[in-house]
C-alpha cells in the first residue's frame, strides 16, 4: 500500500507497568481485526509508532484482555459500548 506524502507518524503510549501486553486498536485498525502489540519501554511504558494520514481517528487500548481508554488523551467521545474512545487528530 502507498503511503500518502501527507501521512503522519503518531506515537501511542499508555503506562500500564504490570501488563503482560498491550495492543493498540482503532478505527485504523479496524479494531480487534488488525490490533497492533505494542512494546514495554522503561518504567512501565508501552509504545508503538503507526502512520496515519490526515483525519480524526478513535481508538483505545487492550490492557492484558481489559479495554481502557487513554488517560492522556483529552479529547474522548462516548463509544456504544458505554466506554469512551480516544480521538486522535492528524493534521
Amino acid at each position: 500500500m502507498a503511503r500518502s506524502k501527507t501521512s503522519r507518524q503518531q506515537t501511542f503510549s499508555i503506562t500500564a507497568p504490570k501488563a503482560l501486553s498491550v495492543q493498540l486498536v482503532g478505527d485504523f485498525t479496524r479494531w480487534q481485526e488488525e490490533a497492533i502489540e505494542m512494546e514495554r519501554q522503561k518504567g512501565g511504558v508501552w509504545q508503538t509508532s503507526v502512520t496515519l494520514a490526515p483525519g480524526t481517528y478513535h481508538y483505545r487500548f487492550i490492557v492484558d484482555g481489559e479495554w481502557r481508554g487513554d488517560p492522556a488523551c483529552a479529547l474522548c467521545r462516548a463509544n456504544p459500548f458505554g466506554g469512551d474512545d480516544a480521538v486522535r487528530q492528524v493534521a
